[in-house]
């Protein structure tokens, strides 16, 4: 009896598929183990807007001189990927900066290549000669002393900085970025464009102390020097990321939680005119974007 109790409890269960019914079935074959792919060898050169001066925490890896965020686009790309960072960002860099030490005790960015790297980050140009940087302290000072009123920026500076940036920045970039590709043979590199600081016309005064006719102006020399960076990674061979479609209408006159770069006055970064921790964010997602990456 306890026999036959059994037969049928086995076939109950097998019907239900609660037991496996015996066959002579070929088994299943053993599942085959896979490589993970290694780490990317990753690193980033560049300038304040690679090393997120200003956004805290800071890196605690980093010289201090060098006002590095732990919050980068680097880092966080490193993390969204896996790859293997090492940093070498450093605020105010220029392209100089990649050749010879920025500061004592700091070797250049240059130094960090090699032919094993796997992938190259950077954000450059905008510090080389002043251009960028200082065309913004002087239409600001320029506002200021006009109250906001006409355009007193491109009277007294007309197309010099824009010159510059032509004559000067963009063979700067070029051998800069050839530089990168003889250190690092085998790596993708990548050149980011510079996040709208300014929206298209108007300004806002409180926070960004630009008149209201040297909004366009200064918006004019943004494009002209994200134009030399998209060109100098054309002439190299390099990938250009372009930020200006996707950072337009996250500028900083914006408020906050919409825009990725902060203003001089009422901001939330000690370091003012430059990306917060959601810019870099978005920096990183169109470097993942545009390379295609995991």
């Amino acid at each position: 009896m306890r026999r036959l109790l059994l037969v049928l409890a086995v076939l109950v269960l097998t019907a239900t598929g609660l037991v496996a019914p015996t066959s002579t079935a070929a088994p299943a074959a053993p599942a085959v183990a896979t490589t993970p792919d290694p780490p990317l060898r990753y690193v980033a050169l560049g300038d304040s807007y690679s090393a997120a001066s200003g956004v805290l925490p800071p890196d605690p890896t980093a010289p201090l001189v060098c006002l590095r965020s732990a919050r980068s686009y680097p880092h966080v790309l490193a993390a969204r990927t896996g790859a293997r960072l090492t940093d070498v960002t450093c605020g105010a860099a220029e392209t100089g900066d990649f050749f010879e030490g920025q500061h004592p005790g700091i070797a250049p960015q240059l130094d960090a290549l090699s032919r094993r790297t796997d992938l190259v980050t950077m954000t450059i140009g905008g510090n080389d000669s002043g251009v960028f940087i200082g065309a913004i302290l002087a239409c600001g000072v320029a506002g200021v002393s006009s109250l906001g009123r006409g355009n007193p920026c491109e009277q007294q500076h007309g197309d010099s900085f824009e010159r510059t940036v032509r004559e000067t920045t963009y063979p700067s970039l070029v051998r800069a970025l050839r530089a990168v590709h003889r250190r690092a043979p085998n790596a993708r590199v990548a050149i980011l464009g510079y996040p709208w600081i300014v929206p298209r016309r108007e300004g806002c005064f409180a926070q960004m102390p630009i008149a209201r006719g040297d909004v366009p102006y200064l918006r004019s020399l943004q494009r002209t020097l994200n134009g030399a960076v998209r060109r100098a990674a054309r002439a190299t061979g390099s990938t250009y990321v372009n930020l200006n479609r996707v950072s337009d209408g996250h500028d900083a006159c914006q408020p906050i939680g919409t825009r990725w770069v902060e203003p001089i006055l009422l901001g939330i970064n000690p370091v003012v005119v430059h990306p917060n921790a959601l810019g870099e964010r978005a920096m990183a997602r169109q470097v993942v974007r545009r390379l295609g990456l995991r």
